[in-house]
């Protein structure tokens, strides 16, 4: 059931009380008890469609999860603006310790496609330089594809942008000691939303393949 009024909301609210206040109370007794302990931290896209919760199946507690526009992760800086993801990642990686980073893109993405239609409105736009995080991703699927089909055009500036996402993870000190370390592994995940299928990129063929 597509839940799409605040009461279809509430009452899914009490279904999921009944489910792990109710019935089995142990998991999130534990995690009241004990605080969160992600295994596992993924930066997805605030896209409705993409919840990874749902599309990994995890249980509360499973996941530490950052949603933002595109599933980008900004380059290290600090200009005196506010950081919401890197204050997640911060948090996420020296305070939890979670020993996994996943970046999970996803096909259809309305973000990079208004980035490779030029459609973002470039004054007083919070998306327009949000999505400059990805430009390099746009030059290098317009390298690739020079006047060819505009869904494959997208396809690799999504795959790409997960890339540049991957890269400015390790503009940050405390992630690239650990992943030097080998205390955090990243990985680069696109969801195929329209054959559901899930990817992962391979270093050593430089190619997303099926998991």
């Amino acid at each position: 059931m597509s839940m799409t009024k605040p009461q279809q909301l509430i009452e899914g609210f009490l279904r999921f009380r009944e489910r792990h206040f109710v019935e089995d109370a142990v998991q999130f007794n534990k995690l009241v008890q004990f605080g969160q302990m992600p295994k596992a931290l993924v930066v997805a896209c605030c896209d409705s469609r993409v919840d990874p919760a749902l599309v990994l199946d995890c249980e509360p507690g499973d996941l530490f999860v950052i949603r933002n526009v595109a599933n980008l992760v900004p380059p290290a800086e600090n200009l005196g603006h506010f950081h919401g993801t890197s204050a997640a990642l911060e948090f996420g990686v020296q305070n939890l310790g979670v020993p996994h980073i996943i970046v999970l893109g996803h096909a259809q993405c309305g973000g990079i496609q208004a980035l490779l239609e030029g459609g973002i409105p470039k004054q007083d736009s919070f998306i327009a330089e949000w999505m400059g995080i990805a430009d390099a991703a746009r030059q290098k699927a317009d390298q690739e594809l020079l006047g060819g089909d505009d869904s494959l055009r997208q396809r690799i500036c999504e795959q790409q942008a997960i890339l540049v996402s991957l890269n400015n993870l390790m503009t940050f000190s405390w992630i690239r000691e650990r992943v030097e370390q080998g205390k955090v592994t990243l990985h680069g995940w696109y969801f195929d939303i329209e054959i559901g299928e899930l990817l992962g990129y391979n270093d050593t063929t430089g190619k997303f393949e099926k998991l």
